[in-house]
């Protein structure tokens, strides 16, 4: 814990009236800068999904290699969220933030020239080392920055970009792809996060906990091993068979990690993340909201964006703007949620959005390939206001959960429960679907060559161009077939998601404090 007499006033030369005293106009700055970093890393997440099917057809990749090109980021993201946060406090939240956007941009440029899935998937891993060092250190300058009394609304407007950003990248990167290849997402991600390194050198104030203690090396491998083994099991387990024995290992490999984390960072003097903190019922609550939410929402991204592109036949950009109502429900709600929670109560605000979420996951289990666009809208914009109503509330009793001097942990904790669950999201709704596409599209593809039957189970974007070139009645027989497996894969994942949001809700809602608790003080000074 740090040492509650420096508070947030002590000054410093590289901030000389202290970053609490900032005045109101240099705040919104920082606010502004701070959402920027943190919609290009977000962003990137969502960016690459609207993409996929380009990706699947120029790299031949299939959906077990689509998952890795979109979770090797996600992975390595969640993995080294909590050792980012613990950096930014011990060494100064800006240089932190600025080293990952230079990563993150180097990482996003040469991912822009290489033709290779492997090299795709190795430069995505790096990206998400940035990542990790530039998400926690946006909440924290934010929660460093802006007064108690203003912090709910500041956090409002920060979760909202965790979705706004999501949602502006899948526009962006369905606009580029109708004039260009997917290459040119990873360009405007250069460019975007070379902008937010400007405004950070600019406008952000430097802050670091003056009593932070030695970087948990042991703690951050056992973690990044244990997500990183999971995710490996679950997202392979469809196509190498989840008796084989590289899954089982992963599986054993991902447990143990995380069963050896718990009684290590037990024994820490100073641990990455302390176990006992979620004796806080409210961090525990907010965690638990923010995981699920996040599953939810990553796993349909990943799934609706193919449906709507492969099954509807939606340009790319078309298809960004066919969910954008979930950025606006999410957008319109997320900067007053503070305060409905605040006047009736946390537990009734979060059990309300996971509900509004639930709702929306039920209407997007039916669609099929006759399904038109209203069920869409009111999928998504049910879960956009149901995040909003959720997740934020959620966030604020993660954050006040702990002291100032520790905001890089929070945060870091903060994100990686968002991270986390949009890792799990496209991992197991993902691997749900693959399982259920697999086994119906083999039953599509039957009498055809090994080769072709293959390629049809590895992906619906191989199973069209195949049906294509069969072309008759055997082309459109196949490509009905296909399509049928794909909507099934998708209905039987996303009532996986419904299953978790209910049953997370449930938990998040008995676990809640009745109110956000108090900002706690502690130390917090300028480098």
């Amino acid at each position: 814990m740090s040492r509650p007499e420096a508070g947030f006033q002590k000054k410093s030369a590289a901030d000389p009236r202290g970053a609490g005293a900032l005045g109101a106009g240099r705040r919104r700055a920082v606010l502004v800068v701070m959402c920027l970093a943190l919609a290009v890393v977000v962003g990137m997440m969502t960016s690459l999904m609207v993409a996929v099917p380009d990706m699947a057809r120029d790299l031949g990749a299939g959906e077990s290699d689509l998952q890795w090109v979109v979770n090797a980021y996600g992975v390595v993201f969640a993995g080294l969220l909590l050792p980012g946060g613990a950096l930014g406090d011990r060494y100064g939240r800006k240089g932190v933030l600025l080293a990952g956007l230079l990563i993150f941009g180097l990482a996003s440029a040469g991912t822009a020239v290489v033709d290779d899935v492997g090299w795709v998937i190795l430069l995505r891993a790096v990206a998400g080392v940035g990542a990790a060092l530039v998400m926690p250190m946006t909440l924290s300058i934010i929660t460093h920055v802006f007064p108690p009394e203003d912090r709910g609304r500041a956090i409002g407007v920060w979760s909202g970009v965790t979705v706004g950003g999501a949602m502006g990248a899948v526009l962006i990167s369905g606009g580029l792809l109708e004039m260009y290849t997917w290459r040119s997402v990873f360009v405007v991600n250069v460019v975007l996060a070379a902008a937010a390194l400007i405004g950070v050198l600019v406008a952000a104030p430097a802050s670091k906990d003056s009593g932070a203690a030695p970087l948990d090396i042991g703690g951050g491998l056992l973690s990044v091993l244990g997500v990183g083994a999971l995710v490996f099991a679950i997202v392979e387990g469809p196509e190498r068979g989840w008796t084989s024995a590289p899954v089982w290992i992963a599986f054993l490999l991902g447990v143990a990690g995380l069963i050896a984390f718990v009684p290590w960072e037990l024994r820490r003097r100073h641990p990455l993340l302390d176990p006992r903190m979620f004796r806080h019922r409210g961090l525990s609550a907010g965690a638990l909201v923010i995981t699920a939410e996040a599953l939810a929402m990553f796993g349909f991204f990943f799934l609706g964006l193919q449906y709507l592109q492969e099954i509807l036949g939606y340009s790319p950009l078309k298809a960004g703007f066919a969910i954008m109502p979930l950025a606006v429900g999410a957008m319109l709600f997320s900067p007053s949620a503070p305060k409905v929670a605040r006047r009736f109560g946390m537990r009734p605000v979060v059990g309300l959005g996971m509900a509004l979420i639930a709702a929306g996951l039920a209407i997007m289990a039916v669609l099929d390939s006759g399904s038109g666009y209203l069920p869409v809208l009111c999928g998504a914009l049910l879960m956009g206001s149901g995040i909003a109503f959720a997740a934020t509330p959620a966030t604020e009793a993660i954050v006040t959960a702990l002291p100032p001097g520790k905001q890089g942990v929070a945060s870091a904790l903060n994100d990686i429960t968002r991270e986390l669950g949009g890792v799990l999201g496209i991992a197991i709704l993902g691997s749900v679907f693959n399982s259920t596409y697999r086994r119906e599209a083999a039953d599509a593809a039957e009498g055809l060559p090994a080769p072709s039957s293959e390629a049809i189970r590895d992906s619906l974007v191989s199973a069209l161009r195949i049906a294509g070139d069969l072309g008759g009645a055997r082309g459109a027989e196949l490509a009905e077939g296909a399509r049928s497996a794909f909507t099934s894969g998708m209905a039987d994942a996303v009532l996986g998601g419904f299953a978790v949001v209910v049953l997370g809700g449930a938990a998040a809602v008995w676990l809640m404090p009745r109110r956000a608790r108090k900002p706690k003080t502690g130390a917090d000074t300028a480098d």
